[in-house]
Parts: C-alpha cells; structure tokens; sequence
C-alpha cells in the first residue's frame, strides 16, 4: 500500500483485510501474486509478488526502483517447525515458473540484511535470498537490491517440463473432455 492507505488501515485496525483487497484487486488485474505450501495439508509458508506498478511502497527503499523487466518478490516466510527443509527454494522456484510462463526475465526483492530484527517484519533476509539464486545488484548497507534471472533459476529438468505442458496443452482437442 501506499504510505497514506497504511497508516489509514493501522490506525483503523484493518490492515488484514487491506491486504485481502489488494491481493484481490492484483488477482483480478495482473494475475497470480503468491503461492502457499503446504506440509500435510497444514500451511507451512508463503511468497507473495508483484510488478513493482502494484506495489507503491517500493520506490521508498534507498535502491529502488525494481528494473523494468522485472517482478518484486514482496515477502516469503516458511513457519520456524517446517524451515531447513527445502520449503522456501521450493517457493522460489514455484515463483520462476509461474513468471516464466508469462514471459518475465526476472525477479527482485529488497533484502534485509539485519534478518528481519524487527517484530512482525515482512523483509526477506538477504542471506536467504542469496543462497535461493539471487545476485546483489545494487548493494547497501542494510536493503540491497537482488535479482534472479529466471533463464538461470529453473533447471533443465524443469524447462522440458513447462514446454512439455505447453506442447501437450496445444495439442489437447477442446471437446474431449467434455460430455456429450
């Protein structure tokens, strides 16, 4: 949000359901803007992202502004019980691949380089970031800028994949599954 509809909404005590409208209104707009995991049908962790266009707020850190060719990763977090297991570069590459699919080249995030000290913050820390892919490509002191390129993140494996999809998806007749 911008800085006058977060203070609206912390004042009001409504910043939960300002959040909802926005991931609504981005949905309806722009798109898929995050993915949930999942461990046994409990939610273990999240990633939410955007065009930095819906995500005004980002211009205010000291290494703005997110490329144009790129996606803003906003925030990621995998609950303390499910964390070392792989969960959050899951995450990451679920996120490739989604943005992969729409022809984008890269994602950026504003790390946190003091690991999200604050109570109730929302920042990725940087080492994370970095040890998913990501490259510092405008350092500072405490939120440098990093980038993924998304020809590097997905593998092989998964390259023939997203365009066996796309091939078998071309190739499926309209009517077949439908009933007579």
């Amino acid at each position: 949000m911008d800085p006058v509809s977060r203070d609206r909404a912390l004042e009001s005590g409504d910043s939960g359901l300002e959040k909802e409208a926005w991931i609504s209104s981005t949905l309806l707009e722009w798109g898929s803007c995050g993915k949930l995991v999942y461990v046994d049908n409990v939610p273990a962790g999240f990633v939410l992202y955007a065009p930095p266009l819906y995500v005004p707020r980002s211009v205010a850190f000291p290494t703005s502004p997110v490329s144009a060719d790129a996606v803003l990763l906003m925030t990621a977090h995998i609950l303390p019980e499910f964390s070392g297991g792989g969960l959050g570069r899951m995450l990451v590459q679920g996120v490739a691949k989604d943005l992969t699919r729409r022809a984008v080249k890269a994602i950026e995030a504003f790390g946190d380089l003091k690991g999200g000290e604050e109570i109730g913050g929302c920042m990725v820390p940087a080492d994370y970031l970095l040890s998913v892919g990501f490259k510092t490509i405008r350092p500072h002191h405490r939120y440098p800028r990093l980038r993924l390129e998304l020809k590097s993140a997905l593998s092989w494996r998964e390259d023939v994949e997203v365009a066996l999809e796309r091939l078998l998806g071309s190739m499926t007749p309209e009517g077949a599954l439908r009933p007579v």
